[in-house]
């Protein structure tokens, strides 16, 4: 980790946070525009969302809903979301 004092340099030995500072203003965006209020119980979702939007954003749309689907039905039943709208958690 390296600290960089705006005062004295804009970035220092390559190191700067302007991807760190462009990933939170898109999930504070999303929050506006998408998702609204988010529960800080579900944050982590969120910002795994986020995340991996901004990993994807240049692949196909055809080819990001085969790694979605293939992904799913590798994964059991969801612990976090099993459930979740009738508000209990699943056993």
């Amino acid at each position: 980790m390296t600290r960089i004092n705006y005062q004295e340099a804009y970035s220092l030995d390559g190191a700067c946070t302007n991807m760190a500072e462009e990933y939170f203003n898109r999930l504070r965006r999303a929050e506006i525009g998408i998702h609204h209020p988010i529960a800080g119980a579900y944050l982590l979702r969120y910002a795994q969302e986020s995340s991996w939007r901004e990993d994807n954003h240049r692949v196909s749309n055809g080819d990001q809903v085969s790694r979605l689907a293939s992904l799913a039905m590798k994964r059991g039943k969801s612990v976090d979301f099993t459930g979740y709208w009738q508000r209990h958690v699943a056993d």
